[in-house]
């Protein structure tokens, strides 16, 4: 073909609303002030004041929902022939020191910091509902969207369950979200069909039983021995009475008996998670766990006291939207932005609102092209490249577009 006759194809327009870098700036600017002062869940009142104040300089209407921390605000008139699509972001931070070194934006609250990425989260949804706005004031908005920043996320069973209860999904017909990964190359996004999280769940167990003299065991419950066969055995346990595919893991982070070296103590404590790949096995968990957990216990002669604490089940991404999070992100960016991700042992409370309206979740990769940096989630020393605020306002603004073009 010459090039003449190319030049006389008819071209593809490219997506409205690039993200201009006056635009960037603040959104860094504004990141990194939520890094600096990081709220832990259902406390997020500076955040959520920070995020209304800026979209009401735009020009928007947002509506802090009735616990006081988090809101959301539509951009466009709402039809309620024509669901909205929502584009929602968690605002809490964890209970962490920050350990970063040779940043200015260190978190300068004492045992505080935002070791997950819900400021970049934040700061997407942001950016693209302010580039939507001005979209939308130039007639160019196809559809409403919906903005949803969510309060206690890392708060077992997640602050989305409150945020359904005070309608945050009337007029939603789906949703979106992301979420930052460390192990994909900012510029890029990880997505995936079905699940792509967990389910997780938190478990506390306490055993009690006769303490006396380590010179006399036989005349006591063996406490520490008691503990630690629980602590060892139940897992083993659990792995042989239910489908290995399922993914079931029970990991046990905390673990405290007595107080001197000569002391059977009464008392033991265990506490952990556990966590499932498939929603059938996650809602057989309860009393597989219980069941184990009472039978090593009567085994060693202790007692059992079990606090069963329902998390989140696993998201899973509906076909559909992940199919419009990958034309987004291919409109913006073109397809070798986008790789295939596995499905995380992590939680997310973004599920409950997938029982209710179809969504997907993709992963935003935040760590640094080329760097050999080892940076995880939920360690003090997380960090983000930041230009992954800029792909996550494209994709976010991409996936809106073409959404209401399709509605």
């Amino acid at each position: 073909m010459s090039r003449e006759s190319e030049a006389d194809l008819p071209r593809e327009e490219p997506l409205p609303g690039a993200l201009s870098e006056a635009l960037f700036g603040e959104l860094v600017a504004f990141r990194r002030d939520l890094h600096m002062h990081p709220e832990l869940g259902n406390q997020e009142f500076r955040t959520t004041a920070a995020i209304k104040a800026r979209l009401e300089a735009a020009g928007l209407r947002p509506r802090v929902l009735p616990s006081g921390t988090g809101l959301i605000c539509d951009v466009g008139t709402p039809d309620r022939g024509h669901p909205m699509l929502a584009m929602r972001a968690d605002i809490d931070a964890l209970p962490i020191p920050d350990a970063k070194t040779g940043v200015s934006y260190r978190s300068t609250v004492p045992d505080r910091a935002h070791a997950c990425g819900h400021d970049v989260h934040t700061t997407t949804v942001l950016g693209a509902g302010l580039v939507l706005a001005e979209l939308h004031r130039q007639d160019r908005l196809p559809a409403p969207v919906r903005l949803l920043f969510q309060p206690a996320e890392e708060v077992l069973p997640g602050g989305a369950a409150d945020a359904i209860e005070a309608g945050v999904l009337d007029g939603v017909g789906r949703i979106v979200a992301v979420h930052c990964d460390p192990r994909v190359d900012a510029g890029r996004i990880g997505l995936r069909t079905g699940a792509i999280t967990s389910a997780c769940d938190r478990l506390e167990v306490a055993l009690y039983g006769p303490g006396g003299h380590t010179a006399r065991p036989h005349l006591t419950t063996d406490m520490v021995t008691a503990v630690a066969r629980v602590a060892a055995d139940v897992p083993a346990l659990l792995a042989r009475r239910i489908d290995a595919r399922a993914g079931l893991a029970l990991t046990w982070g905390r673990i405290e008996s007595g107080h001197a070296c000569n002391v059977i103590p009464m008392h033991a404590e265990l506490a952990g998670t556990v966590r499932c790949l498939e929603l059938s096995a996650w809602r057989d968990a309860p009393d597989l766990v219980h069941a184990a957990i009472d039978e090593v216990a009567t085994l060693h002669g202790a007692k059992s006291e079990i606090n069963y604490v329902r998390g989140v089940p696993p998201v899973v991404n509906d076909p559909a939207i992940t199919e419009l999070l990958h034309n987004a992100m291919a409109a913006r960016r073109g397809p070798f932005a986008i790789e295939d991700t596995e499905q995380s042992l992590g939680g997310e409370d973004f599920s409950w609102y997938l029982e209710h309206v179809p969504g997907a979740m993709a992963r935003l990769g935040v760590r640094t092209p080329g760097s050999n940096a080892r940076l995880d989630l939920h360690r003090g020393d997380f960090d983000a490249d930041e230009a992954a605020i800029k792909v996550g306002v494209e994709l976010f603004t991409a996936t809106a577009l073409l959404d209401g073009n399709r509605s």
